[in-house]
């Protein structure tokens, strides 16, 4: 089973490693209530992750883009058109907030979107670009952009 207790150094180097495609699928984004989990890998593909996209069924403009390694580590997870988050110190997190690993309590942290690296909230699309960029996913898998993005 894998090791769900990263070091914030180990966490800190999975989500800075660079990262590839796993294969040349054609993925179509998901629609309203969809989810789409996409297998990445390093360049040396030693290591795996996945990319998750999910979507609101009712509300399109919301859901969650997550960079998850180990098959059960969430590193990075971007949530969009939700409720705020509490975090541990009862600090109330508006949405969009941003959720990176941190040792000892895993994603149960969130932030405020940091506007340098998220600079488009309001694209659905354009986020999930710069969600792959803040996740060094370097070599992007082929999503065909629908209709609603």
């Amino acid at each position: 089973m894998a090791d769900m207790n990263l070091t914030q150094a180990e966490a800190r180097a999975l989500i800075t490693m660079e990262k590839h495609r796993a294969d040349n699928d054609q993925r179509n984004f998901p629609m309203g209530g969809e989810s789409l989990i996409v297998p990445l890998q390093s360049v040396d593909r030693r290591e795996q992750f996945l990319l998750d996209i999910s979507r609101g069924r009712i509300d399109l403009l919301r859901g969650k883009y997550q960079n998850r390694a180990r098959q059960v580590v969430v590193l990075v997870r971007l949530d969009f058109g939700g409720p705020p988050h509490r975090n541990p110190d009862d600090e109330e997190i508006p949405c969009p907030h941003l959720h990176v690993y941190r040792e000892g309590y895993g994603d149960k942290w969130a932030m405020l979107v940091p506007a340098e690296h998220f600079p488009r909230t309001s694209d659905l699309w354009g986020t999930l670009e710069d969600f792959m960029r803040f996740c060094n996913i370097t070599q992007p898998p082929h999503i065909e952009r629908g209709l609603f993005t």
